[in-house]
């Protein structure tokens, strides 16, 4: 997995461009779901996948306390 923090969560979502399709949210909740069926997967490594799961929980945390508008311009820079 190549991300590494949230700011590139954020950024990642940010350059696929959907903001106005797909909220932050919805989108952070749809990568948790993809890496959760990854976990199934025997062949690939958990550490990077559980990373990415705890990103992804820290953001939505972030978005639940703060709100989505405020996570977004706070890490688009």
């Amino acid at each position: 997995m190549g991300i590494k923090t949230v700011s590139e969560y954020v950024q990642f979502y940010l350059g696929l461009d959907m903001r106005n399709s797909i909220g932050l949210s919805c989108f952070i909740n749809n990568e948790k779901l993809v890496l959760k069926h990854k976990l199934e997967n025997k062949r690939l490594e958990k550490e990077p996948i559980l990373q990415g799961l705890k990103l992804l929980e820290e953001l939505a945390n972030e978005i639940q306390s703060v709100g989505e508008s405020i996570v977004l311009a706070k890490y688009a820079k």
